[in-house]
């Protein structure tokens, strides 16, 4: 009731005797509710002071302990076109199955008998190699041959100048015998020219002394000749010494350079063999690849390139497969913040996305529909999304997680802290402070086991 006009109704009227002003002025539910607004503010009270488990949730999904477990694609390393599938979409497939046939589209690897001509042509080659080795081997016997033959005739000239040099020196000592004859025949001649004159000898002493005196001087002239012949002997030999080196000097080098043109050719051959062996090599490597097969066991999930006759370049993704055999993870994201209170080997609470959960983050032991894993990876450089991820593993000590959970699916992780009090944590959270920072007791026992 308003009271704006002076005239106040409730105290000309007893309103008493109205049983709406019974009702509106009963006093007894004012009891009830009293009652029961201070025992919700003991009970609340008392909340503030029960313990509560500081936690860091994250977001993320279900993937894989290892990498080699998780979805893949499988790509071609060569260009080419879809020609043949031989699997269906969700198909399972082991480790080596044919999935496609693809065909190749660059010109210079069409030609289907490519690695056979190829090796055609490296036959060829190798026989040429051995016809190379063959003309080294006999140009090497040539120039041992050469070589044993010049020796041979340096040996012999240098024979004859040892003879010519004997006989220089055994012409110029009958040289000088013949000197001496002459001169000897000379003063006799004179003697006995002189003994004429006196008379005490006869002219035919003294012709027949002259006779031996022309004699004497003829055989002296014809003894010069011989030595000047020997001499030149000695100088023919000296120049039968250098022509043999000169003349067998060429021959060998040309024999030298035969075989080394020959070497090079051989090395040549040898290297366009070895060029064709690689081809021939690739070539065949290339034919198994027009055959895509499975790496691993596992199931084919999307045909990427899908229609016949749709080509493609080399590195694209042609199908999707996910591995049979894999051990189940869970990939979450932390906040920077929250970062320094995770540590490996941490156990964390996990809630999958489609599996029924009651979760009281800061009562583990009342939540329900929960799993636990342990940080088996925490990363150290930021995400694309500003977090960082931490990779969980199921935890063998406790129960296992659902058997139908797949890979890709969301899920929510909780990680367990220190136990505070309530209020506390609400004072924390008002002043957006960071939970409490703390270390693991694996990690102080391990500060002290390297102390």
């Amino acid at each position: 009731m308003l009271n704006i006009s002076n005239n106040q109704l409730n105290k000309k009227v007893d309103v008493r005797g109205y049983s709406a002003f019974a009702k509106a002025h009963k006093t007894r539910h004012f009891k009830y509710f009293n009652r029961f607004l201070i025992a919700f503010a003991v009970i609340g009270f008392i909340i503030l002071f029960l313990p509560w488990t500081q936690n860091v949730n994250g977001q993320g999904y279900v993937t894989t302990l290892t990498p080699e477990q998780r979805p893949q694609t499988i790509q071609s390393p060569i260009p080419g076109r879809v020609e043949q599938w031989y699997v269906r979409e969700g198909d399972y497939v082991a480790k080596g199955d044919t999935i496609l046939r693809i065909s190749e589209i660059k010109n210079e690897y069409q030609d289907p008998l490519l690695a056979e001509r190829t090796r055609q042509q490296r036959d060829a080659k190798s026989n040429a190699v051995g016809s190379y080795k063959s003309k080294v081997q006999a140009l090497g016997n040539q120039l041992a041959a050469l070589v044993k033959e010049r020796d041979l005739k340096l040996q012999q000239a240098e024979n004859k100048l040892k003879q010519a040099l004997l006989k220089v020196q055994s012409d110029s000592i009958d040289l000088v015998a013949a000197t001496t004859n002459r001169d000897i025949a000379q003063k006799q001649y004179n003697r006995t020219a002189t003994l004429a004159q006196e008379g005490l000898k006869s002219t035919a002493d003294v012709e027949d002394k002259r006779l031996k005196l022309q004699e004497t001087e003829a055989k002296l002239i014809s003894q010069e000749n011989k030595l000047l012949s020997s001499r030149n002997s000695v100088l023919n030999s000296s120049l039968e010494i250098n022509r043999t080196n000169a003349s067998y000097a060429e021959k060998i080098s040309k024999a030298q350079s035969d075989r080394s043109t020959a070497t090079a050719a051989q090395y040549d051959t040898e290297a366009q063999v070895s060029k064709l062996e690689n081809a021939s090599t690739n070539y065949e490597l290339r034919s198994a690849l027009l055959y895509i097969t499975a790496p691993q066991n596992g199931y084919i999930n999307k045909a990427i390139k899908a229609g016949l006759g749709e080509t493609f370049k080399e590195g694209e993704q042609l199908v999707g497969i996910m591995p049979s055999d894999y051990d189940l993870a869970v990939e979450t994201f932390v906040a920077p913040i929250d970062l320094p209170l995770i540590h490996t080997g941490e156990k964390i609470r996990v809630q999958f996305d489609g599996w029924p959960a009651i979760v009281f983050s800061g009562w583990p032991d009342a939540s329900f529909g929960t799993y636990g894993g342990k940080v088996v990876a925490v990363e150290t450089f930021i995400s694309p999304n500003g977090k960082f991820r931490v990779l969980v593993a199921p935890d063998k000590e406790g129960e296992k997680w659902p058997q139908n959970v797949r890979v890709g699916s969301g899920a929510r992780t909780i990680a367990l802290l220190n136990d505070v009090p309530i209020w506390y944590e609400l004072w924390r959270r008002l002043n957006g402070f960071p939970a409490d920072y703390y270390t693991p007791e694996n990690a102080k026992t391990s500060k002290i086991a390297k102390k």
